[in-house]
């Protein structure tokens, strides 16, 4: 889950191959940043988001792959802070709060947290080395992940309901990244603890091609290059980071949450086209776990993904539209030769096959702005590998899922 620009919170020399693929017909525009003197640290630049929302969700039940029996509430979606210096040699980035406001379509809702990560309410801190007049600069500390269109803040997506692509990928994790921005290649090359499981051993890649301002092609890598034990710590949840309670969705170790997705090879690309006020971004991304007995994967499994991104503005008016249709198909065998095939889940259940889709109008007065998101996913194929159903509602057989959500929230 993560992306070319997990946010429009800041620009720096980090996302500076993210910012390129952002398409200029946005659904929201993202928080415009409030210029600071730092004194002897030279300029600053302050921005954030708060958003919260209400929802309602079909299929939920304790025995449905929802695992809950909420079927409406109200969450708070997301709350973020920046601080940012992107000028001179050495240039840092500050951003605290609680992320959360960005369901996935299929799964269930949950609040908000500062508990997912190992640095706490710490969503990004990094340091850069920026030398003057070279393409190169380095930077070090917690980061947004490089996979992916989608974002984790809400507000920089076309929908607040994500895909399935967004799910399997990696968030943000500590390490080391290396950018190259000259003419019309941007490329960033990221050595860190992927999945955030504290063990230094996974590779992300990001290239974009400009070809013009409306055509920008952007091909993403994340892959393990040892191994991460079971044992490993990774995204905490509402529980608090590497905490296990499956019941409330704390997964919190990779022998929980699945040693498939933190042992994985995964490649992917995007294209952003923009016609005037559409703008559309196609994703296809595959992901794939080798045998590994150590780990529990007896078989290779793997997960394949594909999306159709949209975003229309009418005209100057405060109101636009976004939404995606998506395609996904995992295939994978049982990870534990005496336990459950569903302990081998890339999303939803086992051998899941579904289509589904989002449409979101939305309203932007300046800093505030508030959206109506509403999604259906059908899962085309919801038997495992011994012909056991999953799905959703109380026989955890059904095979629609319908989630809707009114949010509103400021920027600045």
């Amino acid at each position: 889950m993560v992306n070319m620009r997990r946010q429009l919170l800041g620009l720096g020399v980090v996302a500076a191959s993210s910012f390129l693929a952002i398409n200029a017909a946005h659904a929201l525009n993202g928080p415009t940043a409030i210029q600071i003197d730092g004194g002897p640290l030279g300029p600053l630049e302050v921005s954030g988001g708060m958003d919260g929302y209400g929802f309602v969700q079909s299929g939920a039940s304790d025995n449905s792959a929802l695992v809950t029996n909420r079927t409406a509430g109200v969450n708070i979606g997301s709350a973020l802070v920046e601080l940012q210096k992107t000028s001179g040699v050495l240039q840092f980035t500050i951003e605290v709060g609680s992320t959360g406001g960005t369901p996935v379509l299929g799964t269930k809702v949950t609040q908000t947290t500062i508990n997912q990560y190992s640095t706490g309410p710490l969503y990004q801190g990094y340091v850069t080395l920026a030398p003057k007049n070279l393409p190169v600069s380095i930077s070090a500390g917690q980061m947004i992940s490089l996979e992916g269109y989608e974002g984790v803040t809400d507000w920089s997506n076309p929908s607040q309901l994500t895909t399935a692509i967004f799910n399997v990928q990696n968030l943000s994790s500590r390490g080391v990244s290396l950018n190259y921005n000259k003419g019309a290649v941007n490329a960033t090359v990221m050595f860190s603890d992927g999945y955030n499981t504290g063990v230094f051993n996974f590779l992300q890649a990001l290239v974009s091609y400009t070809f013009n301002a409306n055509n920008v092609l952007n091909v993403y890598y994340g892959g393990n290059l040892g191994q991460t034990g079971l044992n490993a710590k990774t995204y905490g949840g509402t529980c608090g980071y590497g905490v296990v309670n499956e019941a409330e969705g704390c997964f919190g170790t990779v022998g929980t949450f699945g040693p498939q997705f933190a042992n994985s090879q995964l490649i992917g690309a995007y294209y952003s086209y923009t016609m005037g006020n559409l703008n559309l971004v196609p994703e296809v991304q595959y992901q794939v776990a080798h045998e590994n007995a150590k780990l529990g994967i007896f078989k290779q499994t793997g997960n394949f993904g594909a999306a159709l991104f949209s975003t229309y503005t009418f005209g100057k008016s405060p109101y636009s539209i976004g939404g995606w249709i998506e395609y996904f198909d995992s295939h994978s065998s049982s990870l534990n030769q005496n336990g459950p095939v569903d302990s081998a889940s890339w999303f939803v259940g086992p051998n899941s096959e579904a289509i589904g889709f989002a449409v979101s109008p939305a309203w932007q007065y300046k800093n505030l702005f508030a959206r109506a998101n509403a999604g259906y996913l059908y899962l085309l194929n919801n038997k495992d590998t011994n012909g056991a159903s999953f799905g959703y509602g109380p026989n955890n057989d059904g095979r629609g899922e319908f989630t809707g959500t009114l949010e509103a929230g400021v920027l600045f």
